[in-house]
């Protein structure tokens, strides 16, 4: 196999594993019963004008199964945490007491548990796409290089190994997906 086939099927593999890890990050971000310090990860804060992680502002635990604490650096950062966490659509509603930042986690129903097994088929979903388009791309590589004199049994042997590495990383979501949804349904 030359040199360019390898690149672009390490290439490949690469991005896929990335699809892989950012649907895992994603998967964190949705609730499943317990309280869980990384489902604000993805909230940003206006502190001072600038866009900030809430992590980087506040000290955010668990301190139960059902409530995460919110204690920031500074006094005057509770509004815009608050703000930030409501406007962040969580579905959940912060209590401030004038020092932290308390967040009670209502037990799931049924209905808002299949909810969240919809949104993470749905992130399932685009990292699926993520990796068609991955797979795509390596095979229109793989085709240019043929042009460019690459014989065909290198190329159809290349496309089958791409295709390969598509089934593997699509099986992959499949399992996480499976494994979340388990995780979300347990009453």
């Amino acid at each position: 196999m030359t040199e360019e086939l390898s690149m672009i099927l390490d290439d490949a593999s690469d991005t896929m594993k990335k699809a892989i890890n950012h649907l895992e990050v994603e998967l964190v971000k949705i609730r499943a019963g317990k309280a869980n310090p990384q489902m604000l990860d993805g909230i940003v804060v206006d502190y001072y004008g600038s866009p900030t992680p809430i992590g980087q502002v506040a000290n955010i635990t668990a301190a139960d199964a059902r409530t995460l604490t919110i204690q920031p650096w500074e006094k005057n950062m509770l509004q815009p945490i608050e703000r930030a966490i409501i406007n962040s659509n969580l579905g959940i509603n912060p209590q401030n007491d004038g020092t932290m930042i308390r967040m009670f986690l209502p037990p799931l129903t049924e209905e808002r548990r299949r909810e969240l097994v919809k949104r993470c088929n749905g992130e399932g979903e685009q990292s699926k796409v993520a990796i068609r388009s991955i797979r795509r791309d390596a095979i229109e590589q793989i085709k240019k290089l043929q042009k460019d004199g690459l014989s065909e049994d290198a190329a159809k042997d290349a496309e089958k190994e791409v295709q390969e590495l598509t089934d593997k990383h699509i099986a992959l979501v499949e399992k996480h997906l499976a494994q979340k949804e388990k995780e979300i349904m347990a009453v």
